[in-house]
C-alpha cells in the first residue's frame, strides 16, 4: 500500500510510460489503478483515455499473448484462453488471437514436445509412457484430441526410442 496517493494525472502518466514499454491488457492497468487507490470513476476515465489513444487494446494484446506463450512458452489452446480470460480479455478477442495459429504449426510443436518429453523419460513401459506423454500434453494446454493423436505419432514414430 502506497503511503501518498496518486493523483488521476499521475497514474494516466504512469500507465502510458508502461504500456510504451509493453502490451498491457485494460484488466491489467485495471487492477493497477485499484491498487494505487484510484475511484472506480477514475479507472474508468483512464482506460478509455488509453484505449483511445491506442496505448491499450485487448485484442491487440491478446494476439501478442497467443504468439508468445504458444511459440515460446509451448503452450496449447486451453492454457493460452484460460491465461487470457484470467487478464479480462473479451472472448471474441481471444477468439480472434487463437485463429492466428496455425494447426499444422500447432501439432508440429506439440509433436516436438512430446518428442524431447519422451527423450527424458526414465520408465520406457508403454501405458506408463503414454499416460505420462498425456498428462504433459494436458499441463501444457493441449486438447485431449489433439494430444492423443500426437502422443500415437510420436510413440509409434520413435519405437527406437523405446527399445532396450
Amino acid at each position: 500500500m502506497q503511503s501518498r496517493k496518486i493523483t488521476p494525472q499521475q497514474a494516466l502518466t504512469r500507465c502510458e510510460a508502461l504500456c510504451a514499454r509493453s502490451e498491457q491488457s485494460s484488466g491489467d492497468i485495471a487492477m493497477k489503478l485499484k491498487k494505487w487507490g484510484l475511484s472506480q470513476a477514475d479507472v474508468a476515465a483512464i482506460l478509455r483515455q488509453l484505449e483511445g489513444d491506442g496505448y491499450v487494446d485487448d485484442a491487440r494484446y491478446a494476439r501478442a499473448y497467443v504468439r508468445e506463450k504458444f511459440r515460446f512458452a509451448g503452450w496449447g489452446r486451453v492454457k493460452i484462453a484460460y491465461g487470457l480470460r484470467q487478464k479480462s480479455v473479451d472472448n471474441n478477442a481471444i477468439a480472434e488471437a487463437m485463429d492466428e495459429i496455425d494447426a499444422d504449426e500447432y501439432v508440429a510443436k506439440l509433436e516436438a514436445l512430446l518428442g524431447s518429453k519422451c527423450r527424458t523419460m526414465k520408465s520406457r513401459e508403454p501405458m506408463q509412457m503414454r499416460a505420462s506423454l498425456l498428462r504433459f500434453a494436458a499441463q501444457r494446454g493441449f486438447e485431449s484430441g489433439v494430444s492423443v493423436a500426437a502422443v500415437n505419432k510420436v510413440m509409434g514414430n520413435s519405437s527406437d526410442v523405446f527399445d532396450d
